[in-house]
């Protein structure tokens, strides 16, 4: 009889490890799936993308890694389901990891997807009518089995066609993780990783800045990544400023700077770094960006701060003597 071969999609996180351990148990065969995009809190060294490779790795099984920057930012644009509680458009990404799933599925010959996913455990993608929603339109109708939960959903095509027992597979539902770190105990998985990953845009303050990127600039990897980092601030429609919060900020975001970029440095006084990115910076942005580094630096409010400006790799350019802005006037332009 001809193994039955599954994909399943992992995350890093606890459930999908879980989950991909309990199937495995069950006689199927695995291929482990991983996506990565620009907004994930885990794609980081030690994170759930290595997770996830680790956890293939010990299992011996397939992995691939799917990175789905372009089309997400996309789906970020305009999500047909629309938005979680801040800028996260939960339902149309896990539509997206599915149809892209079930793609890799039947490349490779396999016959249904394995999701850690539990019933309630999040408020806008994993309640029972919007998996039912997603399963259908990424065109994997009975074809999605999640072993955490399965017997608080309906039969699936695995489970009918016998492949795998519903008698093994659980209820497991809502938010807390009791009963998945005594499977961890169960299984002996050792130190099990993350309970669960994390979204970008499910932080306030990320989506405002998001949410200002999509109505002013173009959308790329490299103003993704100057969004995570450091205080934010509109100083136009075309212009911007960053300002590091700490020294690893203020190396990001050297590292960060392009050609056309203006950094500004205070000199004389301990204070941040700033990246001025935009098409216009005149002297009246130049002095406002100098006005509000002048008010993170070490210094009495009333003094006034020498702050150097380069372009680029370039050396200083020029020298700005600036007054702290005051902090209602800051409030204006910050984002």
């Amino acid at each position: 009889m001809t193994k039955i071969k599954a994909v399943s999609l992992v995350s890093g996180g606890l459930d999908s490890g879980l989950a991909t351990r309990i199937v495995l148990g069950l006689g199927i065969e695995l291929a482990v799936l991983n996506f990565t995009g620009p907004f994930c809190l885990c794609n980081k060294p030690g994170g759930c993308k290595f997770e996830a490779k680790n956890l293939a790795q010990s299992f011996g099984l397939e992995f691939k890694v799917v990175n789905v920057f372009d089309e997400f930012i996309e789906i970020v644009k305009n999500p047909k389901h629309g938005y979680g509680s801040n800028l996260n458009p939960c339902i149309d990404c896990r539509i997206l990891m599915f149809k892209t799933a079930k793609k890799f599925m039947q490349e490779i010959g396999a016959s249904f997807i394995v999701t850690g996913e539990v019933v309630g455990q999040r408020p806008m993608s994993q309640q029972r009518h919007t998996l039912r929603l997603i399963e259908k339109e990424s065109g994997l109708g009975g074809l999605i089995l999640r072993p955490l939960s399965a017997k608080l959903l309906p039969e699936t095509i695995p489970e009918i066609n016998g492949w795998v027992n519903r008698e093994k597979l659980l209820s497991i539902s809502g938010r807390s993780r009791k009963e998945q770190i005594a499977l961890v105990k169960e299984f002996d998985m050792g130190n099990y990783p993350c309970p669960s990953g994390g979204c970008l845009l499910t932080d306030p303050g990320f989506s405002q800045r998001m949410s200002d990127l999509l109505k002013y600039s173009e959308v790329s990897i490299e103003e993704i990544k100057l969004l995570k980092v450091g205080r934010h601030f509109r100083l136009s429609p075309t212009d911007k400023l960053v300002v590091g919060r700490d020294e690893t900020e203020n190396e990001v975001l050297l590292k960060l700077a392009k050609e056309t970029d203006f950094i500004f440095m205070p000199c004389e006084v301990k204070g941040p770094v700033a990246l001025g990115r935009g098409k216009d910076f005149d002297n009246g942005l130049m002095d406002l960006s100098g006005s509000i580094v002048a008010r993170y630096c070490d210094k009495a409010a009333e003094e006034k701060v020498i702050i150097k400006v380069r372009q680029g790799i370039q050396d200083a350019t020029q020298e700005l003597v600036c007054q702290s802005i005051k902090e209602e006037s800051l409030n204006e332009f910050r984002i």
